[in-house]
């Protein structure tokens, strides 16, 4: 088994994917780990669409490139969709005096590192997607009109070396302790 502190930080964003279709049950278990992520009231407010077909992959790419960004999704072999479902379902307290929507947007985030974590035990690379024109990828993908998409995530196995892990901010700026 892998260490935990080692494969978060050697997961990077991927950008440049071998022309190598990644097998079915590589996919499933990185949804099934998405699926296991821990949500608000066991709520499990995330959808998500696999896009593996090379004519809907190139429709879908171009749906990405929005502000000259995202190219490299053109040679994914994996697009998937994190969508947020219409009505999650919470403690009828909680959604009285929050909404359906209160948890949903930390639970989509965790399902979506859970997945990547996944996928890089597997040797895929992975990287999350929040540029892309919603409207047309619902279309696209006939997703219901009151599901939001939130990311998408690039899937495949990597065509680069390992980047220089990004230099992460000290813990005496990002955390304190009350004692």
């Amino acid at each position: 088994m892998t260490d935990f502190y080692q494969l978060a930080s050697e997961r990077h964003s991927c950008r440049t994917y071998e022309e190598k279709t990644v097998e079915k049950e590589k996919i499933l278990k990185c949804l099934e780990a998405a699926r296991m992520a821990p949500s608000g009231c066991n709520s499990q407010p995330w959808r998500f669409v696999v896009v593996t077909n090379p004519e809907m992959l190139q429709k879908l790419s171009k749906l990405t490139q929005l502000c000259g960004v995202n190219h490299f999704t053109e040679h994914a072999p994996v697009l998937i969709t994190v969508c947020e479902e219409e009505e999650p379902r919470l403690l009828p307290k909680i959604q009285e005096m929050f909404g359906n929507h209160v948890y949903a947007h930390g639970d989509l985030g965790l399902s979506t590192a859970y997945l990547t974590l996944e996928a890089a035990s597997q040797g895929l690379g992975s990287c999350i997607i929040g540029v892309f024109d919603e409207d047309k990828v619902k279309e696209l993908l006939d997703i219901p009109k009151g599901q939001k998409l939130r990311m998408m995530v690039a899937l495949g196995y990597p065509n680069e070396q390992k980047m220089p892990r990004k230099i992460r901010k000290p813990m005496e700026e990002i955390a304190r302790f009350v004692e």
